[in-house]
């Protein structure tokens, strides 16, 4: 196939997050985190349910429903502009909570027409960052996943997340 793409880099993506206006309607500004140094995926496994009977030899399966893990962990680089922003973030989501408001989480890429969508439950406080000899500081947040979205229109987070 000509033309096809050999593949996407992660330089330049970008990571934002918002709270939802209307309740169980996904937001169209997302606020920028800085510094994020990594995430993890997020698997789709499908469990399997036993659909075997008495006169199967071997045991026969057929599909469940599927499981995302629960969580996924956020590598942030930790400076006094990231604990201010994460601290932000915790309450915002605390707030929307209390209004049954969801947390939307944006994984963008500049070079695809769709970004990666997660309703999300961040960590209550943030963590304390490992340390070692000639290292960077850095924490991971976990994230709970409310929902796995998916793949969806992009939207660019911005700074002010307007």
């Amino acid at each position: 196939m000509a033309g096809n793409v050999a593949g996407i880099s992660t330089l330049g993506s970008l990571t934002g997050y918002a709270v939802e206006t209307t309740a169980g309607t996904k937001p169209t500004t997302f606020k920028m985190l800085h510094r994020i140094n990594a995430s993890d995926e997020i698997a789709i496994e499908t469990e399997t349910i036993d659909a075997s009977a008495l006169e199967d030899m071997i045991e026969r399966t057929i599909a469940g429903r599927g499981s995302t893990g629960g969580t996924f962990g956020v590598t942030v680089n930790v400076t006094d502009e990231t604990i201010e922003e994460w601290e932000t973030l915790i309450e915002a989501y605390e707030t929307a909570k209390t209004g049954g408001k969801a947390m939307w989480w944006e994984e963008y890429f500049p070079s695809l027409s769709k970004a990666f969508y997660t309703k999300v439950e961040p960590p209550t406080i943030i963590p304390k960052p490992a340390r070692e000899q000639n290292g960077l500081l850095t924490a991971t947040m976990t994230m709970t996943i409310n929902e796995y979205v998916g793949p969806d229109t992009a939207i660019v987070p911005t700074e002010a997340g307007d």
